[in-house]
């Protein structure tokens, strides 16, 4: 995942797509920035509102800073009841064999 597959990840798992910015900071969004630091590039996550930031996470690898945003975004949606365990009676896991 990088930044510009997450929007789509997160689109499909319920997000609306409003509350999410890629590589700008805009207002009553979720914003993921790439940003210089003195140690090299480094990647910001944070809720913009009121001209503020907050909840603000930095991060040395784009990855991370991605999958970041999208645990934290999937975690509100299960939270709402958007998105939640699979119902493992009826779907297996990955790789478990279908009973004959």
């Amino acid at each position: 995942m990088n930044s510009e597959s997450v929007l789509g990840w997160l689109v499909a798992m319920g997000v609306p797509e409003e509350l999410i910015s890629i590589g700008t900071e805009s207002e009553d969004a979720w914003c993921l920035l790439r940003a210089e630091s003195e140690s090299g590039p480094a990647w910001e996550v944070f809720w913009r509102e009121q001209g503020n930031r907050y909840d603000w996470a930095s991060f040395s690898n784009e990855q991370v800073a991605c999958f970041y945003l999208f645990g934290r975004l999937t975690w509100t949606q299960a939270l709402r009841g958007v998105v939640g365990p699979v119902d493992v009676t009826s779907t297996p896991p990955r790789g478990t064999p279908l009973p004959k």
